[in-house]
């Protein structure tokens, strides 16, 4: 499987869901596209300043409940909260993987983060 490119935007301090249709070419039809079956697979994603950098900005997988997969229609469901997105401080890179039951690991998606930085910030009281 090659992995599609979608740069994202995410705006800091606000809640973020993106979900992503896995699909693959119909064998007998090439203009119809089916959904992959996830049953069993897992997903995670990181964001990173750079390819490069040691250290991930944010982490998301199906272990930590900032993914989700729907089986049978074949949706990765990227999802992080206000205090996850507020947390972020500057634009990167990242990549969506899914691993099946035996270890096989695909890559779906790949592409670059660009932060909307928040003005509006909760006061205490």
């Amino acid at each position: 499987m090659i992995a599609g490119i979608y740069n994202m935007l995410i705006e800091q301090g606000t809640t973020f869901v993106r979900s992503f249709n896995i699909q693959y070419p119909d064998p007998e039809d090439p203009e119809v596209y089916l959904n992959y079956d996830l049953t069993g697979y897992t997903a995670r994603m990181q964001i990173r300043r750079t390819i490069d950098s040691s250290t991930a900005i944010v982490t998301c997988t199906t272990e930590n409940g900032r993914i989700s997969i729907d089986d049978e229609n074949g949706v990765v469901t990227v999802s992080m909260t206000d205090e996850v997105t507020s947390a972020i401080t500057t634009s990167g890179v990242y990549d969506l993987e899914i691993e099946d039951a035996s270890g096989n690991v695909s890559r779906v998606v790949q592409g670059t983060v660009t932060l909307s930085p928040e003005v509006t910030r909760v006061v205490a009281p």
